[in-house]
């Protein structure tokens, strides 16, 4: 079968009246979940997870696992875009994404702008979730038949690779990224070898011989951290929002905004590609890069349009790139697709390779329904961007006993385990420590998934070489990507102690 007739098949899934419905709901609790401040992607699918698994419990396991992660993903580029609205209207990032929109988008909203910078970051989420997507269908296939060959040692190679971009990419400091990485690992190895069967980290309590949860970790971390945030550091002030005039770009909007929304979009496409690059990444790149080509590089953070165009475009862009390596690789390329993972996992469908030839229901028709989830996005937000500015204003003493409902709800849904709600409640607290002193908590997710596949492919290919560890260097792949790895790791390292070293040599 041809990629087109794949395609086909993954629209008449897509169009079925369920999976509409669930990628409506997707992108409409996405966009809510981008502009709620400080909730963002992550935490959003993390806290979806549980109520996905709920309202597909009836459906046959493949029929589930498709509509469940169309929906999630929904939520995911959903909350690219809604992250701009408080940027843009409340000086204040949905998420670490939206960082460089407040910088032009608040100035455009204080000159009485906001609608024409909320219509053009609507226009460009758009365009650039369309070019990620045609980028996803010819990438796909190919890549997924590349991976096919890939033995234990590759994937092992690859996995590390993977962990390693992560990590050497979050947060301010490296050490604590890696101290997270760490930790994840150790999580992982929690339970019942599977090689073995000798029970590991137990101590003698049966609750933990299936090991650490997943799904528990991340909705502690991700949603009860934001909650104890707000509750420990009191941040339940609400801040006056930005007017909303003409909601409609001008025509000379319109023009300013097409060469850096085309920009923005292939730029983070190929960032999100990159594991661990994510959307963050990449659209403060696109910010820099358009300041840097503009004839008048003083105006931006002054209310230019292209500020705003360009990483919006280049968020929502490598929001699609990062699914590649996801569904074609198995390897996260962010926090939020190491959630998904999970997602795919628990319904019995490991991401890879191998997902396009046993499961082509599953990602063709997840990658269709991004195609229609983007054009809601983009019919939703037009008409109902006042609307969505209201939802900022929502009093904290109402939101927050909504996330803590469906977080205890959700987990007990799945796991059915009184354990397992200490454990949530344990993670929330952790997660908010974490977060007080900068230990990012997205490696120690990605580290908790990719944990126990790392330690499988690595003592299968040990087993393949008769426990020569030479294997993971005489394979040329596995060596590329050990060797990817660990510059990823030691090159931002080097730049650190060499700009130290130069301010030293200044200072002497």
């Amino acid at each position: 079968m041809s990629t087109i007739q794949y395609l086909l098949d993954g629209f008449a899934i897509a169009f079925q009246w369920h999976n509409i419905l669930f990628a409506l709901l997707g992108v409409i609790i996405g966009t809510a979940v981008g502009v709620l401040p400080g909730i963002g992607p992550m935490s959003g699918v993390a806290l979806l997870i549980p109520v996905t698994a709920t309202l597909t419990s009836g459906l046959p396991i493949e029929m589930a696992a498709t509509s469940s992660i169309i929906l999630l993903a929904g939520v995911y580029y959903g909350a690219m875009y809604g992250g701009s609205t408080t940027s843009i209207l409340l000086n204040t990032p949905g998420e670490s994404s939206s960082v460089v929109t407040t910088l032009d988008g608040y100035q455009m909203a204080r000159q009485g702008r906001a609608g024409a910078a909320l219509s053009i970051a609507a226009i460009g989420s758009f365009v650039a979730g369309i070019i990620a997507l045609i980028g996803l269908v010819l990438l796909a296939r190919p890549l997924s038949k590349v991976a096919i060959n890939f033995g234990p040692a590759e994937y092992f190679s690859l996995m590390l690779l993977g962990l390693a971009a992560v990590s050497g990419l979050a947060g301010k400091s490296i050490t604590k990224a890696l101290i997270m990485t760490v930790l994840g690992l150790l999580l992982g190895t929690i339970g019942i070898d599977a090689v073995s069967g000798i029970a590991r980290f137990t101590y003698d309590q049966p609750v933990l011989f299936s090991g650490i949860e997943f799904l528990t970790v991340a909705v502690g971390l991700f949603a009860l951290g934001e909650v104890f945030k707000t509750i420990f550091e009191k941040d339940g002030n609400d801040e006056p929002i930005a007017k909303i005039n003409r909601i409609l770009p001008t025509k000379q909007d319109l023009k300013d905004s097409a060469a850096p929304i085309t920009r923005g979009s292939f730029l983070g496409f190929f960032l999100g590609v990159l594991p661990g690059a994510g959307a963050t990444l990449a659209s403060f790149f696109a910010y820099i890069t358009e300041k840097k080509i503009s004839k008048n590089p003083d105006s931006f953070g002054k209310g230019n349009i292209a500020g705003v165009a360009s990483p919006e475009s280049a968020n929502n862009a490598a929001s699609g790139g990062a699914m590649i390596p996801l569904l074609t690789l198995g390897i996260p390329g962010s926090g939020t697709t190491a959630i998904l993972m999970g997602a795919f996992i628990m319904y019995n469908i490991q991401p890879g390779p191998l997902l396009f030839e046993e499961h082509p229901d599953v990602a063709w028709g997840l990658i269709a329904s991004m195609f229609l989830g983007n054009l809601m996005l983009l019919v939703l937000n037009m008409p109902l961007v006042r609307v969505f500015a209201k939802i900022i204003q929502t009093p904290k003493r109402f939101l927050l006993p909504i996330i803590i409902a469906i977080s205890f709800f959700g987990v007990y849904a799945v796991q059915y385990t009184t354990f397992d709600l200490f454990l949530l409640l344990g993670c929330g607290i952790a997660g908010y420590f974490f977060a007080k002193n900068d230990f990012p908590v997205a490696p120690l997710v990605l580290a908790l998934v990719l944990g126990p596949m790392i330690e499988n492919n690595m003592r299968r290919a040990l087993t393949i070489s008769n426990g020569e560890y030479s294997i993971f260097v005489a394979k040329p792949l596995s060596l590329v990507f050990l060797i990817i790895a660990v510059l990823w790791i030691l090159i931002p390292i080097l730049m650190k102690l060499r700009g130290k070293n130069v301010i030293i040599n200044e200072e002497g």
